[in-house]
């Protein structure tokens, strides 16, 4: 008698992930973005060691490409000064995309009061000033990941 499976067998092992992985928001990611290398891995270090998961970019254009092929993003943190691609063009183009929804937090040592009100005007969930109260940090990703 023929194998009368429906499923395939990568199909099966999909579906077998699915259902194992844990349903819990904890799974999401947090996309940090920062131009300064010691500046991002410190924020990564900051959230890992609280058990968040954590993704990094150089640049605006190395986050905008992680979003577009990691579903697990649910969070970006972002510096506001980069060069060439800016925080708030950054934002902009999440905003213009499909990830439109995605929560954003800036984080920045050198920002104006323009900046500030042009990053409100995009949505973003907070703007954090360098050096960064780690425990508001920890609060505020807590909060947007469901974790709390």
């Amino acid at each position: 008698m023929p194998d009368l499976d429906i499923l395939s067998d990568e199909e099966r092992e999909a579906l077998n992930q699915v259902m194992q992985a844990p349903d819990e928001p904890a799974q999401q990611r947090v996309l940090i973005v920062d131009d300064n290398k010691d500046a991002r891995e410190v924020l990564a270090e900051i959230l890992s060691l609280n058990g968040i998961r954590c993704l990094t970019a150089a640049s605006g254009n190395m986050a905008l490409n992680r979003l577009n092929t990691r579903e697990s993003i649910g969070l970006l943190i972002t510096d506001l000064k980069m060069a060439p691609c800016s925080g708030l063009d950054l934002i902009r183009q999440v905003r213009e995309s499909e990830r439109a929804a995605l929560p954003i937090i800036i984080v920045s040592g050198d920002a104006n009061v323009k900046d500030a009100i042009a990053a409100m005007h995009l949505s973003v969930v907070d703007f954090l000033l360098k050096p960064i109260n780690t425990k508001q940090l920890l609060a505020l990703v807590k909060r947007e990941l469901g974790m709390e």
